[in-house]
């Protein structure tokens, strides 16, 4: 990152890309190679593997088994030059506006800038106040593994739950999980979203109170679910330990609400802070790790921290035909508005990364699930594809047929790890022959003369073809560590901004999550209401809901 100039550029009025030359002629050649097969390609090719494949920040992306051709990259490079691509990422990094609905700059990069860097936004020393955040989380983390932050009792902490909704749960959650290996097994960890009760009564069940660290993690500390899930977690530790004075010993907030805070008793010494330009999903390495940071230690996360720097740059400074996020921001572009492929599998194979697909969903679903442009004008080509998946090997034994065998084409990406974080008989080496032989089988299948030969009765032999041809990237990794785990996320984030980029959407603001909780919070209090007419305020399926709901609700107060 570079010192640069404060920019507040609102505009963005770049051509809609379905216009532009270099897209229609991307289009053009998809219809020409539309119907060849890998199989194809790697026989017409037998440098293929060799050459399509790119690393960086300690990964490395093999993408020669998708479907498409170095006339296909050319292609699709031209598009990204056509979108800009090269001079909004400068624009995102120098601070600029890019946020435009929401006129913000969009800094999640300066999360993991070095101390050493300079960069002013708006007047505000930005690496100055990232730091000393970071410091003072630092601070209390070792406070808290240590055993020097005593709860009301005079107990050390064992326990820390963290309250949050979604950045601030699933990045942390995603995180926390993946880094097991690394974190204080003496302690326990766990998450609260879900408004539903059952996820708070879980998360305290078997808890001693008095060992119990609360994070509420809310940017507003309004936040209707965090909020509602706090104020039990609240009525929870007070009805055991007898005392409102033991919040302040018991609750701390990643929140920028100092008055709310306050009034929820959480002493303001214990707030640790972010900014606007830092949007949820892109928050896990500032305050909002937190809980992350107790459970890893603060040397840890700044190693983390050290695999998303080591991604930007990457991202930064690498030609863009071996750029990463670039070539995988591509891929999608090609399959979703080219084939009109809908969805994308995310295949972890490792246990530590279940959580990554879901992290996922939001960082891609809610960046680019988008209808508008920059400028207000609709859409009228694909955007964000809908993102799945699990661990591996267990969908194999769950969705995977309809990946080898169903009339859905879904492109994958299968991550995995050369070593991994435990050695346990031969575990991992049949995990990652599962994952190079899934990536196999996908891209190449099983023709009709195969099956025939091996020998299979006739009338299972249709049964038994797979037509393969099915895209995949296989992303690996040395091991999974704080710093590579760090750098597979920033990969993921700037794979979206290359693709919102591209359909020239903001990727950074989230009406779309506004209207639900709107009409939620007017529901709410009509599900408690007495007998009205409700027809004014809803529509009659919506009205005729409530009055079910009311007429049947037994509830514990009679």
């Amino acid at each position: 990152m570079r010192a640069n100039e404060t920019t507040t550029t609102r505009s963005d009025t770049t051509t809609p890309i379905d216009t532009t030359p270099e897209w229609k002629a991307l289009l053009a050649h998809h219809r020409k190679v539309k119907d060849t097969t890998l199989r194809e390609l790697f026989d017409s090719d037998p440098e293929r593997a060799s050459r399509m494949n790119a690393d960086g920040a300690g990964l490395f992306l093999d993408y020669s088994k998708h479907r498409v051709t170095d006339e296909t990259l050319r292609l699709l490079l031209a598009v990204a030059r056509a979108a800009k691509v090269e001079e909004r990422r400068e624009a995102m990094f120098r601070g600029a506006h890019i946020n435009v609905t929401e006129d913000r700059a969009v800094l999640h990069t300066a999360l993991r800038a070095p101390q050493d860097d300079e960069l002013e936004v708006d007047g505000v020393d930005i690496i100055r106040e990232v730091h000393e955040v970071i410091d003072r989380m630092a601070a209390f983390a070792l406070k808290v593994r240590l055993g020097e932050w005593k709860g009301f009792t005079g107990k050390p902490i064992k326990n820390v739950i963290n309250i949050g909704i979604g950045g601030s749960d699933l990045g942390p959650a995603m995180a926390t999980e993946a880094l097991k290996h690394y974190a204080e097994r003496s302690m326990r960890f766990r998450f609260v979203s879900n408004v539903d009760g059952t996820d708070i009564r879980d998360a305290t069940l078997d808890l001693d109170p008095a060992e119990t660290l609360v994070i509420v993690s809310s940017k507003t500390f309004t936040t209707l679910e965090t909020l509602t899930n706090a104020r039990t977690a609240r009525d929870w530790l007070v009805s055991q330990l007898g005392d409102d004075a033991a919040v302040a010993r018991h609750f701390v907030a990643v929140s920028t609400n100092a008055e709310k805070v306050a009034e929820f008793g959480i002493d303001t010494a214990n707030m640790f802070g972010f900014w606007d330009w830092v949007g949820g999903r892109y928050s896990m390495d500032s305050a909002i790790g937190l809980s992350l940071m107790i459970a890893i230690g603060p040397d840890d996360f700044r190693d983390m921290l050290a695999g998303f720097r080591a991604m930007d740059e990457h991202f930064l400074s690498t030609p863009m035909d071996r750029n990463l996020p670039v070539l995988m921001g591509l891929l999608g572009i090609w399959y979703g508005d080219a084939f009109g492929f809908e969805t994308h599998a995310v295949l972890p194979y490792s246990q530590e990364l279940s959580r990554f697909p879901a992290y996922l969903q939001q960082l891609e679903m809610e960046s680019n699930g988008k209808s508008v442009r920059l400028d207000g004008t609709r859409v009228d080509y694909h955007t964000g594809a809908i993102v799945w998946g699990t661990a591996g090997t267990n969908g194999q034994h769950a969705y995977y047929q309809l990946l080898h065998q169903g009339t859905h084409i879904v492109p994958m990406d299968l991550i995995g790890f050369v070593n991994p974080t435990t050695e346990v008989g031969d575990h991992h080496d049949l995990l990652m022959a599962n994952l190079f032989a899934q990536a196999e089988a996908f891209a190449f299948g099983k023709t009709r003369d195969e099956v025939v030969a091996a020998g299979v009765p006739e009338p299972q032999v249709n049964a038994r073809v797979f037509e393969g041809n099915r895209p995949s990237s296989v992303i690996l990794g040395d091991k999974l560590t704080p710093r590579s785990l760090g750098s597979l996320v920033a990969l993921y984030e700037h794979k979206v901004f290359v693709q919102g980029t591209i359909w020239g959407i903001d990727s950074f603001d989230q009406w779309g999550v506004e209207l639900g909780k709107v009409l939620a919070t007017r529901i709410a209090g009509e599900l408690a209401a007495a007998e009205e007419d409700l027809a004014p305020q809803h529509d009659s399926s919506t009205a005729a809901l409530i009055r079910r709901y009311r007429a049947r609700r037994v509830r514990p107060d009679g």
